[in-house]
């Protein structure tokens, strides 16, 4: 028996996974949860063999609880499902050690396919995904200037970001600069919603 965690803050499709998986002999839905706190608690508490986690959830996204995991639950395989599949992402779950990058569009009977598949040892990435994430390219932006960009998305002032990142404002300033220059954006707001899309940040 293939003991399964579901991680997915819409109510409604996780039920609906659960209830569909619920169906195959050799997979058992040990624990659900609504958001990536709750995902690495359940996991810890259920220890299931395979984690499918909902790439975008309230609290931490399925690609950090996919990195916590990968720690603290060598033995569970996580697959990274996702209704927006930005090239970027994919990389980061992958870096993340996820075992499997899917769309939430794939059916039920494949996505129990794709989770026996993880178990045994296999990876799985949509081809569709693949072949976006390929064509992409990768992000043209450091660590530091991500971390900066992603501080910087709710519109908080250079002082605040500077004494979140502990840096000097100066500083900040540089590494926005260089951020919105790379992405040829018209300043930081546009530098962070065209990182946003290409699933940089």
């Amino acid at each position: 028996m293939i003991r399964v965690l579901l991680a997915d803050d819409e109510h409604l499709i996780r039920g609906a996974l659960a209830a569909l998986l619920a169906l195959e002999d050799d997979l058992l839905v040990v624990a659900e949860a609504a958001s990536g706190p709750e995902a690495l608690a359940m996991a810890r508490a259920q220890r299931p063999d395979v984690a499918v986690l909902d790439l975008e959830m309230p609290g931490a996204d399925g690609v950090s609880v996919a990195q916590t995991l990968r720690t603290d639950l060598p033995g569970c395989s996580v697959m990274i499902v996702t209704g927006h599949g930005r090239p970027g992402h994919l990389k980061r779950a992958l870096a993340a050690g996820a075992r499997a990058f899917l769309p939430k569009t794939v059916s039920a009977q494949r996505l129990g396919e794709i989770i026996r598949a993880v178990h045994a040892g296999d990876r799985y990435i949509d081809p569709e995904l693949a072949a976006d994430a390929i064509s992409a390219g990768d992000s043209p932006l450091t660590d530091r200037e991500a971390e900066l960009l992603e501080l910087a998305a709710d519109g908080a002032p250079v002082a605040e970001i500077a004494e979140r990142a502990a840096l000097a404002p100066g500083t900040v300033r540089n590494y926005l600069s260089s951020a919105v220059a790379k992405l040829d954006a018209e300043n930081r707001h546009a530098a962070v919603r065209r990182a946003r899309e290409r699933g940089w940040l």
